[in-house]
C-alpha cells in the first residue's frame, strides 16, 4: 500500500547534468542515510550508470552495506567512531574522511595501509581539523604515510552556503589548507568541497571533484527553490491508495482535536500513510496530494498511520492511487511543498520516509 517509486533514469540524468556543470575530472554521488531516501542501493547503481566516478556515504556500515550489495565503486565514508577497528572497512576498499588526530592515530593503528582523506574545518565548526592543528595534522599524516601505516588520497571539506561572501571565505580557508596538506608532503589526488549547490553556483577553480547529494535525486539545495530551473528532475514518487471513503455532514470533526470541521457536506478519502511512514505531522491542513487528477487538501491532524483529504462531492472509490509527491510537471506535490507546509527543507521530507515504505525502482 506504500511504495517509493525512484526513477534510476532521473538518478542518472541528474548526474550527468552536474557533471556537465561542475566541470570538475571527478564526481562523487552521495548516498548516505540510504540514499536520502531513496534506497542507497538503487541510487548508487543509478548514479554510477549517470558517471559519478565516486560514492560518499556517512558511516562505515553504510558502505559495507553496499560493498555487500556488490558495488566496488570508489567510497569514502567519513563519521567515524573513534575507537572503532577501521580494519575491515579499509580491506574492503573504503576510503576512511579522517576528521582529527585521534581518529588518525586510530585508522593507521587498527588498519595499516588505509587509504585517507582528510577532513579540514573551514567554518562549519562541525567534524574537521581546526585551523590551528592544520600543519600538525597534515605533518604527522605525511609522517604514517612515509611509514607506511596510510596513504593520503584526498583533502576535503564543506561550505556553509551561508552568503556567496562567506563560501568565497571557506574557499580561500581550504586553499590554505591544501597548500598546508602539500607543504607538508603530501600529495592529495582528490581535492573537493562543493555539494549540489555550490557545483551548480561557484566555478569549481582547484578543486578535481563535487560532492552531490540532494541534486543527484533532482531536488532544490536548501534556498534555491524548487528543481525544474536547476535542471534536475525529482526522482521520487510516493504513493499509495485510498483506503476507505466516508460522507461527513456539515459540521463533522475530523482526526485527532477536530482541529478542522466540515463546513459543508463532503467526502472524505482515507490515505493509509502518517508521522510513522514520514508525513510531517507539522503539515496538517496545510498539505495536498494528487488523487483523481486533482490536488485535494488535507483535512485535519495527521495520525501517526493515516489522514484524510477532502474530495468534495467527486467519485472516489477504495484502491485509487494517491500520490503524496513527485515530479511537480505531473502535477503531484514537490519535495519543497511538503517542505514548506512543514516548515523545514526537502532534505528532510525524503530522508524520514519511513520502513514500512518499499522502494521500488522504476
Amino acid at each position: 500500500m506504500r511504495e517509493a517509486r525512484v526513477s534510476r533514469a532521473a538518478i542518472a540524468a541528474n548526474v550527468r547534468h552536474l557533471r556537465e556543470v561542475a566541470g570538475t575530472p571527478d564526481l562523487m554521488a552521495v548516498v548516505k542515510a540510504d540514499g536520502y531516501g531513496h534506497g542507497a542501493e538503487i541510487a548508487a547503481r543509478a548514479a554510477l550508470d549517470g558517471g559519478a566516478t565516486w560514492l560518499g556515504i556517512a558511516d562505515p556500515d553504510e558502505a559495507l552495506a553496499l560493498r555487500a550489495a556488490g558495488i566496488d565503486a570508489p567510497l569514502l565514508a567519513w563519521i567515524l567512531h573513534a575507537d572503532a577497528d577501521f580494519g575491515p572497512v579499509a580491506a574492503a576498499g573504503i576510503d576512511l574522511g579522517v576528521s582529527n588526530e585521534r581518529q588518525l592515530e586510530r585508522v593507521a593503528a587498527t588498519a595499516p595501509g588505509a587509504v585517507v582523506q582528510l577532513k579540514l574545518d573551514t567554518g562549519l565548526s562541525r567534524n574537521g581539523f581546526a585551523p590551528e592543528a592544520w600543519a600538525a595534522a597534515c605533518t604527522r599524516a605525511a609522517e604514517l604515510e612515509r611509514a607506511g601505516r596510510i596513504r593520503v588520497r584526498g583533502v576535503f571539506s564543506h561550505l556553509a552556503n551561508t552568503s556567496a561572501e562567506e563560501d568565497a571565505r571557506a574557499e580561500r580557508r581550504f586553499a590554505d589548507g591544501v597548500r598546508a596538506a602539500r607543504d607538508a608532503g603530501l600529495d592529495p589526488a582528490l581535492v573537493h568541497l562543493s555539494s549540489t549547490a555550490a557545483a551548480l553556483g561557484r566555478p569549481q577553480t582547484g578543486l578535481t571533484m563535487v560532492r552531490c547529494g540532494i541534486g543527484i535525486y533532482g531536488l532544490a539545495p536548501d534556498g534555491l527553490g524548487e528543481s525544474a530551473p536547476l535542471g534536475l528532475v525529482p526522482a521520487m514518487t510516493l504513493v499509495t491508495e485510498v483506503a476507505a471513503v466516508r460522507r461527513v455532514a456539515a459540521g463533522a470533526g475530523v482526526s485527532y482535536d477536530h482541529v478542522w470541521r466540515a463546513e459543508r457536506p463532503t467526502t472524505l478519502a482515507l490515505v493509509p500513510m502518517g508521522y510513522a511512514d514520514g508525513v510531517p505531522r507539522a503539515a496538517s491542513n496545510r498539505a495536498e496530494v494528487l488523487l483523481g487528477g486533482r490536488r485535494r487538501p488535507v483535512r485535519g491532524r495527521i495520525a501517526m498511520d493515516q489522514f484524510l483529504v477532502d474530495v468534495g462531492d467527486d467519485a472516489i472509490e477504495v484502491g485509487q492511487e494517491v500520490v503524496l509527491l513527485g515530479d511537480p510537471r505531473t502535477g503531484a506535490p514537490s519535495a519543497a511543498e511538503w517542505a514548506r507546509w512543514a516548515d523545514t527543507i526537502d532534505y528532510e521530507i525524503v530522508t524520514r520516509i519511513g520502513a514500512r515504505v518499499r522502494r521500488v525502482p522504476v
